[in-house]
């Protein structure tokens, strides 16, 4: 059997991390079996889908290198389609028009629930062979009596009552189509061998499983995959920051981390924590994953994008900073090459925005200092050790790490004191802060100019103290 599996996204808003899951698992269990995976744009709600959605989910599945081998087909581009299976399902009797008014619907649904009944159609209409009018929904006529079974990949065995099932709207007044309808349709369509979906549609499953049967075609297999919540237990959402996969690249957060993070959320191979693109395919089974929710933790995010930052190609990062370094309004005709500040900073930050963060200071003609790494480290006690820096660093012929290594270490020497006395008021006088990679390093990148000027605007910050006390 030639597997083909689907992802449908509804482009009602972004990609989040929910779907990007399911895209991923897809994605991977068609690859593990040479199979093909479609794109489906599931757009019928008109008033919330827009062309920006589509065109956002699109870039997203790119930027994540979710390719897809079909597609993307456009739910609205198949109406004729939708129209010419439900004629079908009337035609055999296994579905029907209903004239019931919005208020006798609500009224009938108020009192079920008053006496503790589950909200559903009563079926007023299924016998009465009502003729389509303006006001007439079609309703599917779902079994009455016995039991939709069917083996979910990730659940196992699930059996749901048809009693608790309704008769579902399949076509709207207007003719169009309702979700079950068109899935179902779809899924028959583009010959579906396996449905991967969030559990959110398993209550869905049933009642596409009967309309299905009632079209007398095969079932695909069905795999419902849990939820993503949020480290309060409650399910993912915008209150727990970014949840767009694009926000997570503008976060600076590399593809590669984001897959690997996401294939572990509800799956496992052993202790494996990092994984290539090509030993997920290889490990991945959609068996596999656990029927229990996954918590979503930023922290382990960070920690695999760190992991990637470290393994990642130097001129890919270079690329992937300029534009963040550029967004800062980094002067890059003072600075070092953005491939020497890639390899000084690639274990010294977590994303790539913190990346640009921590180098700015390289590409500024001047800086502001860090209120609270001016007051520790840029005290009068420094003074000396500082202007004895500026005398040296003036004086050296070379002004490269070895060069300002040796000049450091003289002046530990003479003064008599640990390097930290000097590198931390050096690291905060040429980079704002009290934190840089080794200080004859940063030096070297900062320039000669550079750090002659920033350490005379250091002293002189001092001596305003020394005159103020």
């Amino acid at each position: 059997m030639s597997i083909v599996t689907r992802f449908p996204p509804s482009p009602t808003g972004y990609l989040h991390i929910g779907g990007a899951r399911t895209a991923l698992f897809n994605w991977l269990y068609t690859r593990k079996n040479q199979g093909k995976m479609i794109l489906r744009i599931e757009d019928t709600d008109r008033e919330r889908s827009t062309q920006e959605a589509v065109d956002v989910i699109l870039e997203g599945m790119r930027w994540l290198g979710l390719d897809w081998d079909e597609g993307p087909y456009y739910q609205t581009h198949r109406f004729d389609r939708y129209a010419e299976v439900t004629r079908q399902l009337l035609e055999q009797g296994d579905a029907y028009y209903c004239t019931c008014s919005k208020q006798r619907l609500d009224e009938m649904r108020e009192a079920q629930m008053a006496n503790g009944e589950k909200p559903r159609y009563d079926q007023k209409c299924r016998h009465l062979n009502l003729p389509d009018s303006e006001e007439a929904v079609i309703r599917f006529k779902n079994p009455n009596g016995g039991v939709v079974i069917f083996d979910d990949l990730v659940r196992g065995r699930v059996a749901v009552s048809n009693d608790e099932l309704d008769d579902l709207i399949i076509a709207r007044p207007d003719g169009t189509p309702t979700y079950n309808l068109t899935v179902v349709v779809d899924d028959l369509d583009m010959h579906m061998t396996h449905v991967i979906r969030g559990d959110d549609h398993i209550n869905n499953t049933p009642r596409q499983i009967n309309i299905l049967k009632a079209l007398g075609v095969d079932l695909p297999i069905y795999a419902h995959v849990p939820m993503i919540l949020g480290e309060d237990g409650k399910r993912l959402s915008k209150r727990h920051g970014a949840v767009s996969v694009l926000d997570y690249d503008k976060m600076g957060i590399l593809p590669e981390a984001l897959l690997n993070y996401l294939v572990r959320l509800g799956w496992s191979h052993g202790d494996q924590e990092i994984f290539s693109i090509d030993e997920m395919i290889a490990a991945f089974d959609i068996a596999d994953v656990n029927r229990a929710p996954s918590t979503f933790s930023p922290e382990k995010l960070l920690w695999l994008n760190q992991h990637y930052i470290k393994e990642a190609d130097t001129a890919r990062l270079v690329e992937n900073l300029k534009p963040r370094l550029e967004a800062r309004d980094a002067d890059f005709s003072v600075g070092p090459e953005l491939a020497a500040v890639v390899d000084m900073m690639r274990d010294r930050a977590q994303t790539l925005e913190e990346m640009a963060d921590k180098s700015l200071y390289l590409y500024l003609q001047d800086i502001e200092f860090d209120a609270g790494a001016a007051k520790k480290f840029l005290r009068p006690v420094a003074m000396e050790l500082m202007q004895a820096a500026k005398t040296v660093f003036l004086a050296l012929e070379n002004w490269d790490a070895v060069a300002i290594a040796e000049a450091i270490e003289q002046i530990l020497l003479q003064h008599e004191v640990k390097i930290v006395k000097l590198a931390q008021p050096l690291r905060v006088a040429v980079s704002g802060t009290a934190a840089t990679p080794s200080i004859d390093i940063t030096l070297e990148n900062v320039g000669r100019e550079r750090t002659l000027a920033r350490i005379d605007k250091a002293i002189d910050f001092i001596q305003a103290r020394i005159d103020a006390s």
